[in-house]
């Protein structure tokens, strides 16, 4: 006899991913009195309590845990079979889940991706923004293929695809004094200027915070954000400075609106976009077949920036 309701254990995915009983139900459709009794039913089969109903704050309990664990396995490994399946069709079929940091957008939806899809019509992505330590945990709860992250922690849990080196640097209107200085810069040569920062949970407010920690200083801006939409305007209007990778910038740069000035901190002039998966989840076929499209057709992700940014700049 069957001790494990597939059924049951994807509701109880749902009440974590969503963070309550009722909200899973909006969301698959599904009375909420038919995913308590599957629950209850469950339960009464394992003999532990998989959820707890009365705690808002902590809804699955340890046993839920592991069933999660055990139904996110089989999710990912009933789609890397189904994927090697349709790998027999041509790929004309199969799904891939990916998250992206909001500064590869441009690069990666306005061509790449694009041109994905058109070549494989029948594969569906799922794109979610996130930053560096939302991805993470995104491929740590197995609700996505890779993610593509800025400046990500080093994990041994994780499989790094694909590496590339982009310095974070500083992002400035183009008439801007330290866009006049023609040279690298030393972080603390900022603290001067109206500054705006991205939030510490993104790779970039991580590694501006580790530079203010070894640099020995600390930055007070006059903006905090999590988009990098909002940094790039501060920017343009001529608000104040930023840090930011310069292909993320490259649109403002080739209209002459933004300057990039590079910074002589080796942790920023370091900066790595990566591709990681999670070592124990197998890729599926369309999964690899996107990953190789977005290492040929990107530019984060087909080489490392030019080292002598300042020589490149005056060559363009």
């Amino acid at each position: 006899m069957k001790q494990l309701n597939p059924r049951a254990l994807e509701f109880l995915n749902a009440i974590e991913r969503y963070g309550s009983l009722r909200k899973a139900a909006v969301k698959l459709n599904v009375d909420p009195s038919a995913i308590s009794r599957a629950l209850s039913q469950q339960e009464e089969k394992l003999g532990v309590s998989i959820w707890d109903r009365a705690n808002n704050n902590n809804l699955i309990t340890p046993s839920g845990q592991e069933l999660l664990h055990y139904f996110r396995r089989m999710q990912a490994s009933e789609a890397v079979t189904i994927s090697k399946i349709h790998d027999l069709l041509g790929l004309r079929a199969g799904e891939v889940r990916l998250a992206i940091g909001e500064g590869f957008i441009t690069d990666l939806i306005s061509t790449s991706l694009q041109s994905f899809l058109n070549q494989y019509p029948g594969i569906q992505l799922s794109v979610q923004m996130a930053g560096a330590k939302e991805a993470i945990q995104l491929l740590e709860d197995d609700q996505i293929d890779f993610a593509v992250t800025y400046a990500s922690v080093n994990q041994p849990s994780f499989l790094c695809h694909i590496e590339t080196i982009h310095p974070l640097d500083i992002i400035a209107p183009i008439h801007h004094p330290l866009s006049q200085l023609k040279r690298k810069i030393d972080i603390r040569e900022v603290v001067n200027f109206p500054l705006a920062l991205i939030d510490q949970s993104t790779g970039m407010g991580r590694l501006v915070n580790i530079a203010e920690e070894t640099g020995g200083i600390s930055l007070v801006p006059r903006l905090r954000t999590n988009s990098v939409a909002v940094l790039k305007n501060f920017v343009s209007s001529g608000a104040g400075i930023t840090f930011m990778p310069r292909l993320t910038v490259q649109s403002e740069v080739n209209e002459g609106t933004i300057a990039v000035v590079e910074t002589n901190h080796d942790i920023l002039s370091q900066a790595k976009a990566r591709v990681l998966s999670k070592k124990e989840r197998e890729l599926t076929l369309p999964a690899k077949a996107l990953l190789t499209h977005l290492q040929n057709s990107t530019q984060f992700l087909n080489h490392d920036a030019p080292q002598d940014m300042l020589s490149f700049l005056q060559h363009e």
